[in-house]
């Protein structure tokens, strides 16, 4: 259902909730261009640090203390590696391929404070999708080959790490049912019967008919 109003969609998701596997889904059905990993690539290319570097500080609040601690290699030739960054100015790049890839198309972002980032844009709606923890556990052990008990610590980490870096942007709580516009748990419904129950509430909330 791909529409002409171009229109934007953020998914927040629990770890193991099935969060990425909806938001493609949506992207998909909807006809738009979706970003998740694919945002780190825009915003080296603007900023001039090599995507490895943000990989691995992908949503981690105070990821820049160890900048100048790091070697040459993880930043290209054309950076500001002699500037005194903040860091603030690694999310700033990033902010500015949000808004860039909103303005050219409609969109599908995942997580990446792209719901604080695109505040002022019209035509979006703000999902966060959770699942029951035992169904997260169990979906992490696939993903990473491991027991329940490290599959549990994972689960925790990335958490801490996901929360703790849309509090400090946005100002608002990260998973927290004021933060946006609907939450939903996919355990209730299954991965497929959720993204069916967006697609319907998007539909209706954008007036897409």
């Amino acid at each position: 259902m791909e529409t002409k109003k171009k229109i934007i969609i953020n998914v927040g998701r629990q770890l193991g909730s099935g969060g990425m596997i909806i938001a493609k889904m949506l992207a998909d059905e909807f006809g738009c261009k979706f970003y998740d990993r694919e945002l780190l690539n825009l915003a080296a290319k603007e900023s001039g640090f090599s995507e490895k570097f943000f990989e691995q500080n992908d949503e981690k609040k105070g990821f820049f203390k160890s900048l100048f601690h790091m070697h040459v290699p993880y930043i290209s030739d054309n950076c500001f590696y002699n500037n005194k960054l903040s860091q603030e100015s690694l999310f700033q790049f990033q902010s500015d391929a949000i808004r860039k890839a909103a303005e050219a198309h409609s969109c599908v972002f995942v997580g990446r404070c792209a719901d604080y980032v695109l505040r002022d844009f019209d035509n979006m709606v703000s999902v966060f999708i959770t699942a029951d923890i035992d169904e997260r556990i169990e979906r992490i052990c696939k993903r990473h080959n491991c027991n329940r008990e490290e599959a549990k610590k994972i689960i925790e980490n990335k958490e801490d790490s996901r929360s703790s870096y849309y509090n400090y942007y946005t100002g608002k709580k990260w998973g927290h049912s004021t933060s946006y516009d609907l939450c939903i748990n996919s355990s209730l419904l299954g991965i497929e019967g959720t993204a069916g129950f967006l697609k319907e509430f998007i539909t209706k909330s954008l007036d897409l008919k």
